[in-house]
């Protein structure tokens, strides 16, 4: 599977990074997941559960909790950009 870079950023720093295969999250008009070759947009997040399937086997999914941000996608790679995040596990 094609695989692209996820960095959440928090205002502590760097809470994430790393490849994934797709996230999915709650943007401002409801649900939504990225994949690779994902178009460019922005959107805001709402405080939601974030779905992070990993690129490793090993470990296949992490859910983690944003209390609302910014979702930016490039051809670069995407940023969530949030007040907090912490993992569920």
């Amino acid at each position: 599977m094609n695989t692209f870079t996820l960095t959440v950023a928090t205002p502590n720093g760097t809470a994430w990074s790393g490849k994934i295969v797709m996230l999915s999250l709650r943007g401002i008009a409801g649900d939504l997941a990225v994949m690779a070759g994902h178009i460019p947009f922005v959107t805001s997040v709402k405080a939601c559960d974030v779905k992070i399937e990993l690129a490793d086997e090993a470990e296949s999914q992490r859910i983690g909790y944003t209390d609302g941000g910014l979702l930016t996608v490039t051809a670069e790679g995407t940023t969530l950009l949030t007040g907090h995040f912490e993992w569920k596990e």
